[in-house]
């Protein structure tokens, strides 16, 4: 565990480095590393380093139920295809290629020759490094504006793809430590691995969900997520299920349908409140921690090593991303080309990368070097990839940087509740309720704000084509939900039989995924096809 002294000055650390990555404009994640390579450096005090106990029993449980219980359950069906395809026969599909580019390239590799890897030990890496770990690649695309369902694909992906490696990892090191194992019985213990976790998290976000229906407690229903975050994990680990499935299926429930039908308002914030703030405490130290439990020198002295494994695991991703994209193409699925790069690019690894790596027994063949493989793969891709994917994402489109329009929508928003307020004045004053002079002072004190707000605004330069994409996104968007909320409402009364509403839903989700994929595509047309149509007055 780590000391309170040593928690306290990572707290610190950490606080001080987000104020640092905020005026250096760094993702904060990269920050953190950077500033955890330069802590273990200088050996200013006792740092801690990353264990496997640390992870799996702290950090892991807490940041895979806050990301699922932030989910929408909804969308992630709707996009079933991309995101499973991605998180699970995607992660195989890398793992082996990973495997076979990187025993490919190794033996050119000058200073290394006469040594011997064999596949088990490659397969081992690739499931290593094959979950990807995008928390700073997100918050960079929530900052810039990326397409939401970008957004979500990458995030869902990560999620799911990390109990994909897990049990991956588990069944490739028996391969390598010389278990006999076929092909029809590597699938089944997948199977039970990856269904048995499900099931698990269902029950025990089933439960958690129904007691929660049943108190009123905003400390208590915190409680009892806390217990189903980290009850499903251990519960599944101790079983031999997948805890990382166990603990998304608990958080999907918790989020879509505990917090939905069971708190109310002000517990629901609470709630939510709390599993922000804690993620955000959790991906602090955890990327801070993984700045100090890398050791530059040991990197260095196998840097071509390094190079080469880093190669193999982006090939990797390239063939995976571009494959899914193929393929997913002719369907209501397709992901557009221009976003196939940034998923690529946004495949950055972390902590579960290097604690797997970490958990490899003591007499494993090349245990060593195959932990610095993976630090090494792990510290290029935060800060190569991390660092670069905002101005890559401008380049191909994907990501706008409009800040002075983000002033303008929030002067915007400021605007109306100034009308909403001047308004709402006027009807006290017709009750004739209140004083008459408090409410000329308050009207006076509005218009001026109003007055100031106008005038901002008209000296703002915005681009007003993205202005109205986004107006016309948004519009739409909300108006697709309320007619897929008509069609369940109608399916419900029996106004409308399975099949109707199922072609019905599968209409709208279409729709959906196509103003969330391509939303510039989408304004543009519509504004094509009404350039003919007289506008209403």
């Amino acid at each position: 565990m780590i000391p309170e002294s040593a928690l306290l000055l990572l707290f610190v650390a950490a606080s001080l480095l987000a104020v640092i990555a905020n005026r250096l404009r760094l993702p904060y994640t990269v920050a953190l590393v950077l500033g955890g390579l330069l802590l273990g450096s200088l050996r200013l005090f006792q740092t801690p380093v990353l264990t496997h106990d640390l992870v799996f029993s702290i950090f892991l449980p807490g940041l895979i139920f806050e990301s699922a219980y932030h989910l929408s359950a909804s969308t992630l069906w709707r996009d079933r295809l991309a995101i499973f395809g991605l998180a699970v026969p995607g992660v195989f599909l890398s793992m082996i290629v990973t495997a076979y580019v990187f025993l490919a390239v190794y033996p050119y590799l000058p200073h290394l020759a006469g040594m011997n890897l064999s596949l088990g030990v490659a397969l081992v890496f690739g499931a290593a490094v094959a979950a990807t770990d995008p928390i700073s690649v997100v918050s960079i695309f929530r900052q810039l504006g990326a397409p939401a369902r970008l957004t979500f694909l990458i995030e869902s992906e990560s999620l799911l793809n990390d109990g994909t490696a897990i049990v991956f990892f588990t069944l490739f090191l028996g391969i390598a430590l010389g278990k006999g194992v076929s092909l029809p019985a590597l699938g089944l213990e997948f199977v039970t691995m990856v269904g048995g976790g499900a099931l698990l998290g269902l029950v025990i976000g089933w439960l958690s969900s129904e007691v929660i229906k049943r108190v009123n407690d905003g400390m208590v229903e915190i409680t009892i997520t806390i217990l189903a975050a980290y009850g499903s994990f251990l519960l599944a680990t101790q079983l031999d299920f997948s805890g990382v499935i166990a603990t998304v299926v608990a958080g999907l429930l918790c989020g879509n349908y505990a917090a939905q039908r069971g708190m109310s308002a002000s517990v629901r914030m609470a709630v939510n409140t709390f599993w922000e703030y804690l993620g955000f405490v959790l991906n602090s130290l955890i990327f801070l921690l993984v700045g100090l439990t890398i050791h530059l020198q040991d990197l260095l002295k196998i840097w071509a090593l390094v190079l080469a494994a880093y190669l193999a695991v982006t090939v990797a991703r390239a063939v995976v991303v571009y494959g899914m994209g193929a393929i997913l193409r002719p369907t209501r699925a397709r992901i557009p080309l221009n976003w196939n790069f940034i998923l690529l690019w946004g495949g950055i690894r972390g902590a579960l990368s290097m604690v797997l790596a970490l958990s490899l027994p003591m007499d494993f063949p090349s245990r060593d070097l195959l932990i610095n493989l993976v630090f090494g793969v792990v510290l290029l891709t935060i800060l190569v990839q991390g660092l670069s994917i905002s101005p890559l994402g401008r380049l191909f489109g994907v990501l706008a940087g409009k800040s002075d329009n983000e002033n303008f929508e929030r002067n915007r928003l400021r605007l109306a509740l100034a009308e909403h307020d001047l308004n709402e004045l006027k009807t006290l004053e017709q009750q004739a309720l209140r004083d008459p002079k408090v409410l000329q002072l308050l009207q006076r004190q509005f218009s001026q704000e109003r007055a100031q707000i106008q005038e901002t605004l008209a000296q703002e330069e915005v681009d007003n084509d993205w202005i109205r994409q986004r107006d016309y996104v948004r519009l739409y968007r909300r108006l697709l939900l309320q007619r897929k909320q008509k069609i369940l409402d109608a399916r419900q009364e029996g106004l409308l039989n399975e099949a109707g509403a199922e072609e019905l839903l599968a209409d709208v989700d279409a729709q959906l995924l196509e103003l969330e994929s391509a939303p510039t595509k989408a304004f543009q047309r519509a504004s094509e096809d009404a350039q003919d149509l007289p506008l209403k007055e």
